[in-house]
């Protein structure tokens, strides 16, 4: 039996339906650590889907008769017999899936090297306008927008502005810093890269158009809940309130930006309850299992 249609129409369940359940679910913004998670298996699966599906249209079958040769052949494109012979058919099972797995991880490597030549580029203007503050293990760069980010990545840094050093009390200052380590600490540019490309590659599929927004978004509270481990609730949204204005450099990871910021106060600021262990159990199984399930439909046990 031919799995395509089952590998595409899971694929569109994917791209499509699961995208929507996850934008009007409560409990990502309770665990965003792991809805990041959730939202990168979904990724991996359906590129995992769309790969398999590609071989399996490939493969001559008795239900699909020739199978993509076959279709080509029957539109009128490409000359021969129509079943093709199985050397043809089994260039064609290999090179497709190659094809979209290979455009996919070029496409994440290649935002993770554009991102990481924009952070090379700012330490070098670092290293000439910036000041280091030992106290705080933070560069600190004069510009009159309170403002702060980091640049994640192999020499990392954590930068400040000195209106930011000014505006803000010491305990929010150290929140705003604790913070930015947990983006550094965490290698967040390494999920924010990957759901990047994603959306660079299928742009106009429903998945493809939310995950890049909400993995920055539940990356920055993931980061938000590390600081609030070592301060209180107040010091940190007080702190993002007074730096809303900021804007961080691209490639960088910043503590501010209007609108986010604005859904991060509330949710700091209001209750936080934590996803029954059940309910984390099951949605981490769940993550880890759904690149999974390309791989049983096309090749179940025992076939």
């Amino acid at each position: 039996m031919n799995a395509a249609p089952v590998l595409l129409g899971y694929a569109a369940l994917v791209g499509a339906a699961a995208p929507r359940l996850l934008l009007r679910s409560a409990w990502p913004h309770r665990a965003p650590a792991l809805a990041v998670t959730v939202w990168l298996a979904l990724t991996v699966t359906f590129v995992l889907a769309l790969a398999l599906a590609s071989a399996q249209l490939a493969t001559p079958t008795e239900h699909l008769h020739a199978g993509l040769v076959g279709l080509l052949h029957a539109c009128g494109v490409g000359s021969g017999p129509a079943v093709p012979d199985p050397g043809t058919a089994g260039r064609l099972a290999v090179a497709l899936p190659l094809l979209v797995l290979g455009a996919w991880a070029a496409s994440v490597l290649h935002r993770l090297g554009r991102a990481g030549l924009l952070r090379a580029r700012h330490r070098d203007r670092l290293d000439k306008v910036g000041a280091p503050c030992p106290r705080l293990g933070v560069t600190v760069l004069p510009h009159a927008v309170p403002g702060a980010y980091c640049l994640p990545g192999l020499r990392s840094r954590v930068v400040v502005s000195d209106a930011a050093v000014r505006l803000l009390s010491p305990r929010q200052l150290d929140a705003v810093v604790e913070h930015e380590r947990a983006h550094v600490a965490g290698r967040h540019h390494l999920p924010l890269a990957a759901a990047e490309g994603f959306a660079a590659l299928f742009r106009r599929l429903p998945l493809a158009r939310h995950v890049r927004g909400q993995v920055a978004l539940l990356l920055e509270m993931s980061a938000d809940d590390r600081a609030l481990r070592r301060h209180p609730d107040a010091v940190l949204a007080t702190a993002m309130y007074a730096m809303a204005a900021g804007r961080a450099p691209e490639g960088a990871f910043g503590a501010a930006g209007a609108s986010p910021a604005v859904l991060r106060m509330k949710r700091i600021l209001g209750p936080r309850p934590a996803p029954h262990p059940a309910l984390r159990g099951a949605l981490a199984s769940a993550a880890f299992a759904a690149p999974l399930l390309p791989l049983l439909v096309a090749c179940p046990p025992g076939v």
